[in-house]
């Protein structure tokens, strides 16, 4: 199986969505009642924390990403030494 990155945004957006849908669903089995209105919130306070998580990651994968690069670069041979350049 390939690996993939993990996505933290999306899991907790299909967490939360998933949490309004079992709400639905056991106001539909008569489990509890749950006004139309309740879910509203859940769903978006869920996307707005969703997005804040998704952002974060983006962020912290950025800043690894840039000094992985910036490392990589001070491993490379010396300018002079690869034969690019005059010696005198």
């Amino acid at each position: 199986m390939l690996r993939h990155e993990l996505q933290p945004g999306k899991l907790v957006a299909g967490l939360t969505l998933l949490a309004a849908g079992v709400l639905y669903a056991g106001d539909a089995a008569d489990a509890w009642s749950v006004p139309w209105y309740a879910v509203i919130p859940i769903v978006v306070g869920g996307l707005v924390l969703a997005a804040v998580v998704a952002a974060a990651n983006y962020g912290i994968r950025r800043r690894r990403r840039s000094r992985s690069i910036a490392s990589k670069e001070n491993i490379d041979a010396p300018a002079s030494s690869n034969g690019s350049q005059a010696m005198r």
